[in-house]
Order: structure tokens, then sequence, then C-alpha cells
């Protein structure tokens, strides 16, 4: 057995490498910390062959000076951090003193900067983890960082590199992360001689949001921003129907952070919980900020994870943040939330939305009129004349103000569609989606009152029951009392409905009670009252919503309309499907080629 002796630096250098520069991404991000840490206002990036045959990162910082270059390469050298309570309270981006050095151990770095008391610059250069003599050099006041070859004298972390093209993909959107958290900075990125990106300095925050996540985002977005005395959440979460197949479109950031947190991804994922269609994903460019002393950032040795100390505080402002902001009903502003949580987007159209392709368009104000629509419309959209027919025709009055933006009832179609007509051409409205929202809305609205309003049945409803849903009812009766139900058994295997929520279908009275009693005896009382209690909800939605092939009468019609105007999240149903969305004039124009 060999004995225990100290490695070479050289060696500790590349281990740590290992895990600090997991690739040319991770030395990116590293360098463009260190350049917002040192306070610059303009950083450029220039790469070739994905980062790992050149990757050099220029800005106009503080710079660091001569005597000080050295040891801006050696490990666990740093000006962030000089004591554990600097450790316990990191404000600045980097801390560790690990990046430059694992670099320089692995790759052929050159480093030049200047202060701005400094004559000129100064230049060194490292290679297998020996260090020149610092040399005169051109430069203006800030640091240039070049890295050549990475993993060049360890082939066997360089083979594990992917393709030229996947390791510059990784890099862009380390690129994208970093210029997502500062709009207010300068960057540009170049790879193989060619612009990829030129971001100017001072940008509105959604137009850098837009400019990476793409201008359908930009259109779908509602902005976010609550402010307590020690907690900010600002930025931007889409529509539901902006959903994606995957996570790639979801930024959350700490303190100017980019990071992958359980707390907040669980929070995020419960604010869209009812409104998002099955397995898709939101998207959202979202910044929370707190004291740097409330979160740990020293957990990870990428710092891509972090630690909240009271981390279900965060949770809770988190979700009710984010769900406040997508609570927007279909109209403008009369039903906003009370909360400064959404701006302007909050007078537009909710969703006016592609079924099939799952886009969204928002009404925008025209010059001289108040919050009058320009709809954009896929044409991916198939729309027949094979098999229609009308149920109800015109209606008593021709309203084509915008003081309802969802108009007023035309028709019903195939007992499913409803059809109105406001200032911009025709809405088509599911009529059982969107009544499923309204009635959803209602009940969790006097669950959370404790006040379901009820309704004694004429005839109660009895229906066999086994032994243990027998057993359900009678240790649940404070629970269905909540729910606005009256169930007890008449025998040892029969249960009677005497009484139900009123804004429920009677005609379902057993049906729904199984559902009721299925629930608690699966999951408890406890259980159906908290954590599952929107499931339960939902459901009881769809079987109080108006069914497809009822014949409604234009007031009915009109009323649903004028629900939806003031219902929360009315875009979508409880399982995230649209529930209208809109042809403009100029739409239908194109359908029947007017004007061409």
């Amino acid at each position: 057995m060999t004995s225990i002796r100290p490695l070479p630096e050289l060696l500790i250098n590349q281990i740590a490498a290992g895990e600090v520069i997991e690739r040319p991404a991770s030395a990116l991000k590293e360098l463009l910390e260190n350049s917002l840490d040192a306070g610059a206002s303009d950083i450029s990036v220039m790469l070739e062959a994905g980062g790992v045959k050149l990757m050099r990162i220029r800005d106009n910082g503080r710079g660091i000076a001569k005597d000080e270059l050295a040891y801006a390469l050696m490990r666990h050298a740093t000006s962030k951090i000089a004591s554990l309570d600097d450790l316990q309270s990191v404000a600045s981006m980097g801390f560790r003193g690990e990046a430059l050095a694992s670099m320089a151990a692995v790759a052929q770095l050159t480093l030049t900067s200047r202060t701005a008391d400094a004559p000129h610059a100064h230049q060194i250069t490292a290679i297998d983890g020996q260090l020149s003599a610092p040399a005169p050099a051109s430069h203006a006041v800030g640091t240039t960082v070049e890295i050549r070859e990475l993993y060049f004298n360890t082939p066997a972390r360089r083979k594990f590199l992917r393709t030229e093209a996947t390791e510059y993909a990784y890099c862009e959107e380390a690129f994208k992360r970093i210029a997502l958290s500062r709009p207010d900075v300068a960057f540009s990125l170049q790879h193989n001689g060619r612009t990829i990106w030129q971001l100017a300095a001072g940008q509105d925050e959604l137009k850098r949001v837009t400019q990476f996540l793409g201008a359908d985002f930009g259109d779908a977005a509602v902005a976010v921003s609550r402010h307590t005395a020690n907690l900010s959440l600002d930025g931007f979460a889409a529509l539901p129907a902006y959903s994606k197949s995957s996570r790639d479109a979801q930024y959350f950031f700490v303190n100017g952070r980019f990071v992958r947190d359980k707390v907040a991804s669980h929070a995020l994922r419960l604010a869209y919980q009812d409104i998002l269609h099955h397995q898709r994903h939101p998207a959202y460019a979202i910044f929370l900020t707190m004291p740097p002393a409330a979160v740990d950032v020293n957990v990870h040795p990428a710092k891509s994870e972090v630690r909240f100390r009271e981390s279900q505080a965060i949770h809770q402002f988190i979700f009710h943040t984010v769900q406040q902001a997508l609570a927007i009903p279909a109209q403008g502003a009369t039903s906003a939330p009370s909360t400064p949580s959404v701006t302007a987007t909050q007078h537009n159209f909710n969703l006016a939305q592609n079924n099939a392709a799952y886009q969204i368009w928002e009404m925008q104000k025209h010059a001289g009129q108040s919050e009058v629509a320009s709809g954009k419309w896929e044409s991916n959209t198939a729309i027949t004349t094979t098999d229609i027919s009308i149920s109800r025709v015109t209606p008593s009055t021709d309203h084509t103000t915008d003081e309802h933006p969802l108009g007023y009832a035309l028709a019903q179609l195939l007992g499913i569609y409803i059809l109105a007509q406001n200032q911009q051409g025709l809405i088509v409205v599911d009529m059982h989606a969107a009544h499923e929202r309204i009635v959803y809305e209602k009940l969790k609205t006097s669950l959370d009152a404790e006040h379901v309003a009820t309704q004694p049945l004429l005839i109660p409803v009895s229906f066999y029951a086994d032994a243990l849903d027998i057993a359900t009812v009678e240790a649940s009766q404070e629970a269905l009392q909540m729910l606005g139900f009256d169930i007890a058994p008449l025998s040892p295997t029969t249960l009677a409905v005497r009484a139900m929520p009123v804004m429920l279908k009677q005609s379902e009275a057993e049906h729904i009670a199984r559902e009721v009693i299925a629930e608690l005896r699966e999951f408890g009382a406890s259980r159906v009252l908290t954590e599952r209690r929107n499931e339960l909800l939902s459901t009881l939605a769809c079987h109080g919503a108006v069914r497809a092939n009822r014949i409604l009468n234009v007031t009915e019609m009109n009323a649903l309309l004028r629900e939806m105007e003031q219902t929360e999240r009315s875009g979508q149903c409880n399982h995230g499907r649209p529930t209208w969305f809109q042809l403009s004039l100029n739409d239908l124009d194109k359908m029947f080629m007017r004007g061409q």
C-alpha cells in the first residue's frame, strides 16, 4: 500500500476543473460572472469551435492591478469574500476563487487587464499551471481573458466533449442566462467570426427577455411584480396557451443568479396547476431579489443551486404572486387583481387561441380607441362549412361597442360552440369548457369562504354503497358539509344524497356523490380539503358545467359571455384547454379572398 502524500498543485487544479469547468459553457459562465462582479457595463464574447479552440471575454470593468494578476490565477484567491460572515451573505456572483485557477490548469490561458489608475495594461499567461511574469500590454481599462485549447493536457476529459454545434449551444445558453439577468449591461457574442447577438445596454426588461424567448412569448407574457420589505419578485410569465413541451423556456434568478431550485420550481408549477394543458410546461423569466444572508449559494460547485433559509415563506411568496398575475379575466381591468402583480397587460384581452397549435394573441389598442383589438390567427386551423347547423340566430340587439370584449351572441353551433360578434370580428366559445372554468372558480371561492351554497333535493337520490363507502361517509360528515353535500346512510348498503351544491347538476347527484366519496375514501378528508382540493373541485365543475348539445337561447349565451369576462383564468378550462378564440375581420377577409 502506498504512503499518503500531498498531490501536486497542478493535479489539484485539474481535479477541481472537473467539477467547476465541466465544459466550455461552464468556463464562459464563470468568466461572465467575473466581468459583472468587476462592474462591467459592456461585455463581448468571442468563440471558436464551440469554445473549445478559443474563448475570449473582454469587459470594461475595474480591471486587475499588475501585482494581483498572479493571485487571480491561484486557487482560493479572491477579492469577494474574506471571512465566514462574508460567505454566509454572498452578494457577488463568484466567491470561491477556483474558476480561473481551474481554467489555467486545463487550458492555455492569457489574462490581460488594466485599472483606471494604471498607465497601461499588463498581461500574464499560464500553460500547464506555469505562470509567466506580468508583461506590459495594450488594453483599455478592463479585462480580457483568453482561453485556448480547453483540456489540451487532459485528453481523457476532452474526448467526452460533444460536437462543436452541441458545445456552442451550451455556451449560447449560458450567455443567454447571464444576459437575461442584466438588461442594463451591453453584451455581444461571436462564434467562428459571425456575430450572433448584439445587445444594447439599458434595454427595457421585456425587450431583453423577448429577444431571447421570442416575440410570441412577449405577446403572451403578463408582468409579475410584487415587493415586500425584504423580498421582490419581478419578471414575466407566459399565459398558458404559450406552454412548451419542454422546460427550455424557464428562467428563474435569485439575486441575479440563474438557478434550478426545487422550491421555486414547485411554486411556479403550482401557480399553473389548473390552467396548463396536460403535460406541457410553463414559460417564464422571473427574478427574485432578497437579502444575501437569507439564501445559501454555497451549495453546488457550479453555484446552480441555492438553499433558502425560509423555504416555505419563499414558496408561498412565489406561488401567490405568479398565480395572481395569471388570474386575468377575459375582459380588461375591471376585475384586475387587487395587488400590483400585473401591469398594462391586464388591460388587454386574455387569450385568443388556436386550439391546434396553442397559439396566443392579445387585443391591442388602436389610436383614438380604447381596448380595441388586432388579432393574429394561425392559418393551420381549418374551417369548413360541412355539416354546420345553427340553432339560434341574430341577437335581439346589435351591440358592437368595446364595453364587452367578448361581444354579443349571434348563434349556437352544433350545440357545442357559441358564436359572438365584437368590434374586431367573430368570437368562438367552447361553451362547456368556458362554463366549467366559471363553476370551478365559484366553487373555489365559496369553499375558501367556507360557504358553499347548498340546495336540498326535493326527492333524495339513493344508491347502493359498500361497507367502506358507508364508513367513509359516516367519518367525513364535516368535510361533506364543507363541500356542500348532505349524504347519509339509509341502510347498511344504501346511501342517500339529500342536498348538494347549487352550482352542480342535480340530475347527476349519484355520480357526483360517488366521485366525492371515492376521493374521501382514498385520500381522507384532510388531504381532500387541502392538497387534493383543486382536483376534486375541477371534477365537480366538469359535472356542473353546461353540457354539449344543450340548446341555449341568446339571453343565456350572453349571460355566459358576461360571466367569462368577470372570471379569472377564463381563457382556459380546468384542464388547460382554450375556451375561446377570435377571428378578426382581416382573418375572415383573407379566408374569402376579399380585396385580393
